[in-house]
């Protein structure tokens, strides 16, 4: 089996995950994961895909003659990241340009790798400004506490939070220390 990851991106209307999905079921494709969002008047995602060698070019002729759809497929490998610390951190703050870069510069700094980056601006009368908020998950090098990253991204600015998520399926999931307790 080959595993694809698709980026797809076209102006949104009812019906493309429709049309998307039985493509590649009709095509002999197993839809994995995926991660689709309205943004700006378009239908934008990344698909995970699994298909049988045998019906790989099929697959992608189906996906590339898709009407309002601009799909891209990449060739995927296995991952293992199976014996890697993962957390989850939930961050907030005022928003402001470059602190999407600010956070990713921080958290390469300290070794870590994002799996799953997801940010949203939200409004906040009584902040007085926009609020950012960002759900990353990320994987922490082997002997980094989970506590330095934290106190390393609260430290971009006083009013930038993080809280850390325990995620259950991960059986190194975090425990905050005292210090952070």
């Amino acid at each position: 089996m080959k595993q694809l990851v698709l980026t797809v991106i076209g102006p949104d209307k009812p019906g493309l995950v429709d049309s998307l999905s039985k493509t590649v079921l009709e095509n002999h494709g197993n839809w994995l994961a995926s991660n689709l969002s309205h943004l700006a008047g378009h239908f934008a995602g990344i698909v995970q895909v699994e298909v049988d060698e045998t019906h790989l070019q099929t697959l992608q002729d189906a996906l590339a003659s898709l009407e309002d759809l601009s799909v891209k497929v990449e060739l995927g490998a296995q991952a293992l990241i199976s014996d890697v610390e993962k957390l989850t951190l939930v961050i907030t703050g005022n928003d402001r340009p470059g602190i999407v870069q600010e956070l990713s510069s921080v958290i390469q700094h300290k070794g870590a790798n994002i799996l799953h980056f997801t940010s949203k601006q939200q409004s906040a009368p009584n902040w007085g400004s926009p609020i950012f908020n960002a759900q990353a998950t990320v994987t922490l090098p082997k002997g980094m506490d989970a506590d330095e990253v934290i106190s390393a991204l609260e430290s971009i600015a006083n009013d930038i939070f993080v809280e850390a998520e325990v995620d259950e399926s991960d059986s190194h999931a975090y425990q905050p220390s005292e210090a952070s307790a």
